[in-house]
């Protein structure tokens, strides 16, 4: 039996940081202790570094297969790995065909082989017409399905209305999955673009796109999504919420017991439509980044727990899809890259904040690997957990450089900040799969992971 020790002064356990060593064993943590408890094959010492658990990213498009030029599952969990995340979960559409069956499934996992770099769980889909799809995927082992109540902008994609949920959410309720929403309605989009389109305005101009996707569109599908959770008794979770304004109906549906969650993403924390210039198509993702006090409001979601986990909502394209050239907001594909750069982005807020890394792990390893049906595995240094861990240094600060980058396109909004917290070793299920000296592993190591409801 292979083992491996990694023993440091601050090791993030379920009851805090502290000194300890933790023993895997075949991929899976056997033991934790003092150094002295125990002998290893082989032993990392983290001094004062800190030990955490791997991190967890539940939102993810990786598009493969089908649109491989905009990513793929080699070059994302390349970047995955040297940001310290030891799981990605990829969503459903993009790639081609959309997981909206247990066939399409079986399809994008066959595109997996010799590919992985972290472990991979997939999200399935809901759209019109295929409720009968569902059964299928849950026996695949998808933990959930995502739909769109807008139009998402690719076809294999069809956007769903209230009598398709109704449909969808007693089967998916029965099943065990959660229905995951991209939250805006069609209604107030329709009519701030259409109020755009007559006062001819800029489409260079960030503000254009800003009032092109008003806080009432995502407000209004989050209401509709609260009412059928409480007429079906069924789970939904929010993706990249960026309307602060909708959390106070998010709390009451939470305190009423209806069971309903929210995530928020890195880009939503950390910018605000005051910084975005004029052609900086970079910045473009819907729902928007929107104004300095949304951000603010936010962020008290989080600390208070109505929102729950911290996302990527890694949404590459190829660069000519961006529009740059043109600096063209509304023709613009939306989308940001980040993947690689979570732990850092998130890290460098919380600073700002005084808010604590155990908390921080909270949101994107623990809660993340709740939602994905991978808890037993994943999001937590304990005896029975995978042997995932990454050791990164909280001192140390870095300017993104695009160039050091290995998503598919290095296109990204953080290109030229500064960000704290530096990757220095990450390990999956016992394997050392990168380290900053040295780099990638040569060979993959990740696995395909099917949830447990």
């Amino acid at each position: 039996m292979a083992t491996l020790k990694i023993t440091g002064k601050r090791v993030l356990l379920p009851s805090g940081i502290q000194a300890a060593s933790l023993l895997i064993t075949d991929g899976k943590i056997t033991a934790i202790g003092a150094e002295k408890d125990f002998t290893a094959d082989r032993v990392i010492d983290a001094g004062h570094f800190v030990v955490c658990p791997g991190i967890v990213d539940s939102h993810v498009h990786i598009n493969e297969p089908g649109r491989t030029e905009w990513e793929g599952f080699r070059s994302a969990t390349h970047a995955a790995a040297a940001g310290g995340i030891t799981t990605v979960v990829d969503m459903p559409l993009n790639c081609i065909p959309a997981t909206t069956s247990e066939k399409a499934a079986l399809t994008k996992r066959e595109a997996l082989k010799d590919q992985l770099f972290v472990d991979v769980a997939f999200w399935g889909g809901v759209v019109p017409g295929n409720v009968g799809e569902l059964a299928g995927l849950a026996k695949f082992g998808v933990p959930g399905a995502k739909c769109f109540l807008c139009p998402s902008g690719v076809d294999e994609f069809q956007y769903v209305q209230r009598e398709d949920l109704d449909k969808a959410l007693p089967v998916l309720r029965d099943l065990g999955l959660t229905l995951l929403v991209h939250a805006e309605v069609p209604g107030p989009l329709e009519a701030a673009e259409a109020q755009l389109a007559a006062s001819k305005a800029d489409p260079r101009l960030y503000d254009t796109y800003l009032k092109s996707r008003p806080n009432a569109a995502e407000d209004e599908a989050i209401a509709m999504v609260i009412d059928l959770c409480r007429k079906h008794n069924a789970k939904a979770h929010i993706v990249h919420l960026a309307s602060a304004s909708a959390l106070p109906m998010i709390k009451r549906a939470q305190d009423e017991g209806i069971k309903i969650s929210a995530e928020t993403c890195l880009h939503y924390l950390t910018f605000t439509s005051a910084e975005i210039e004029a052609g900086q198509t970079h910045f473009k993702c819907a729902p928007p980044i929107r104004d300095p006090a949304n951000r603010e409001g936010l962020w008290r979601g989080l600390e208070t727990g109505v929102i729950s986990m911290v996302v990527s909502d890694h949404s590459p394209c190829t660069p000519q899809l961006k529009k740059l050239e043109a600096g063209d907001f509304m023709g613009a594909w939306g989308g940001i890259s980040s993947l690689q750069l979570g732990l850092s982005v998130l890290f460098t807020q919380m600073m700002s904040r005084k808010l604590s890394i155990a908390q921080m792990f909270q949101w994107n390893a623990k809660n993340p690997a709740a939602l994905a049906g991978v808890s037993d595995r994943k999001g937590e240094l304990k005896v029975g957990a995978d042997g995932d861990v990454v050791i990164w240094n909280d001192a140390e600060s870095f300017t993104v450089d695009a160039g050091a980058i290995h998503h598919r396109h290095k296109l990204t909004p953080y290109a030229g900040r500064k960000l704290y917290g530096v990757v220095q070793t990450t390990v999956l299920g016992g394997q050392v799969v990168y380290e900053k000296k040295s780099g990638l592993a040569a060979q993959p190591h990740g696995k395909f992971l099917a949830a447990k409801r």
